[in-house]
């Protein structure tokens, strides 16, 4: 199908099957900010707004890949942690120490460890907030004189993902580039302000995704805050969707004029003119969604390397199993964050988390890929166990949050009475029977301490 250059156009494109069925991507962010590698430990996004309010978050921004604008924000600890350990130097500096060390990186090691992770495709930060580019763009930075990536990561890690049979997408910040405007971001109301809107902005962000496109064919088009008035969005998504037709839109192309600012500053986010799916971050929905989503979080309370978290700030490997299957339940993919240090090393930390679900996949996947929500998300069993439910080519998962032992009741299952049930990654049919609207199975003892437990009941009606 080919899409004339228009809004009305690319909306009817349909969102691919294997969008649908990939469920895990790594989001990586990877920068100058990589080399500082440092945030204060705030807390979870929404939980810190809700307490302190927006200008808290932004005095102590826990996000390290926003070093260069908490630089900026008058007392922040950033920039007494930076005068401290850094004196004068100037953020653009950076560039020096993260260009030294690119010679070393094998990204065949982070490819291989995505595909252990189970992931099914990744996303890399192309460009963040900061305008440091991570390729050769015809389309330098106008400011800063070799304000780029002596080496081509976006290419090299390209090449490395689909080797390993994985889909790349790319992320790009079209919202924000602190080299085209500098305004200061301390608290909501100054965020759609700090997007540039000059001529030669909205020019160099729509040539640089076209040349993302042409260049690397991107199966995801992630866009960053928002994008420039200016832009005609019709025409650059029709370019996109014309060179990589099973490609995906996010969420993150709201066009913010005046009026739309005024609102934004009272926490009324605008819809994007179109998107593919929706991107909540460090979020999640509480019921099954019609349309798709995509929930996007760092393993910690940051996207980027920040050398001040422990693990004790991390979703521990139980954490990130139990909400990766709630995720999924309501149709949902989960982009889990890695962030390297600025030598392309990924801390052991993080390693660890994402092999940790890669062996809860290998036993458990068939519950996970290519499968949609049933007809509810959730249950609990007798016991207090939460259940998460999936269905696959006419066979219901009951995924259990929680270690069962013996006889277990679950509720609100109409299953068929000559269903058979198996609890994955064990030998032989499960003895069952009906109680009530529910049924008891009867599970193995000491089952071991593994994150969770899926039960596969085949036939199940639909």
């Amino acid at each position: 199908m080919k899409f004339d250059p228009t809004i009305q156009a690319v909306q009817q494109h349909q969102v691919p099957q294997w969008f649908h069925n990939a469920k895990l991507g790594i989001f990586i962010h990877w920068g100058l900010y990589s080399v500082p590698g440092w945030a204060p430990t705030t807390g979870p996004l929404h939980d810190v707004i809700a307490e302190h309010g927006w200008s808290a978050w932004f005095q102590r921004n826990p996000y390290a890949e926003w070093y260069m604008n908490s630089l900026r924000v008058p007392g922040s600890v950033t920039a007494e942690y930076h005068n401290e350990h850094f004196d004068d130097k100037a953020y653009a500096d950076f560039a020096h120490d993260f260009n030294a060390a690119l010679a070393t990186w094998n990204p065949a090691e982070w490819a291989d460890l995505f595909a252990k992770a189970g992931a099914k495709y990744v996303v890399l930060t192309t460009k963040h907030h900061d305008g440091f580019l991570l390729w050769p763009s015809e389309q330098p930075n106008p400011f800063i004189p070799n304000y780029h990536a002596t080496r081509d990561l976006v290419g090299d890690l390209t090449d490395a993902v689909r080797t390993k049979g994985l889909t790349m997408g790319l992320y790009y910040s079209g919202g924000l580039d602190w080299t085209f405007n500098e305004h200061v971001i301390a608290d909501i109301s100054d965020l759609f302000v700090a997007v540039p809107q000059s001529p030669e902005y909205v020019k160099y962000a729509d040539a640089h995704w076209r040349e993302l496109t042409n260049r690397y064919r991107p199966a995801c088009m992630w866009n960053d805050i928002g994008y420039p008035v200016g832009s005609n969005l019709g025409a650059l998504f029709a370019d996109y969707y014309n060179t990589v037709p099973e490609g995906v839109i996010n969420d993150r192309f709201t066009q913010a004029g005046p009026d739309q600012i005024a609102q934004i500053s009272q926490g009324m986010l605008p819809k994007p003119a179109h998107s593919d799916y929706r991107t909540p971050e460090y979020a999640v929905f509480d019921t099954i969604q019609p349309d798709k989503w995509e929930s996007c979080r760092g393993l910690g309370f940051s996207f980027g390397y920040n050398r001040n978290e422990s693990v004790k700030d991390m979703l521990s490997p139980v954490e990130l199993i139990r909400s990766f299957v709630d995720i999924v339940s309501k149709n949902g993919n989960l982009l889990i964050n890695v962030g390297p240090r600025g030598d392309g090393s990924i801390p052991a930390e993080q390693a660890e988390r994402l092999l940790a679900l890669g062996a809860w996949l290998d036993v458990n996947g068939e519950a996970i890929y290519g499968s949609t929500p049933w007809t509810h998300a959730e249950g609990t069993s007798d016991t207090g166990i939460s259940i998460r439910f999936t269905q696959r080519d006419h066979t219901l998962y009951a995924t259990l949050l929680g270690v069962p032992a013996g006889r277990t009741v679950i509720p609100d299952m109409p299953i068929r009475d000559q269903s058979i049930i198996t609890l994955l990654g064990h030998d032989g049919a499960l003895a069952w029977e009906r109680v009530g609207d529910g049924i008891a199975v009867q599970l193995p003892n000491n089952l071991g301490d593994a994150a969770a437990y899926t039960l596969r009941i085949t036939p199940v009606t639909q």
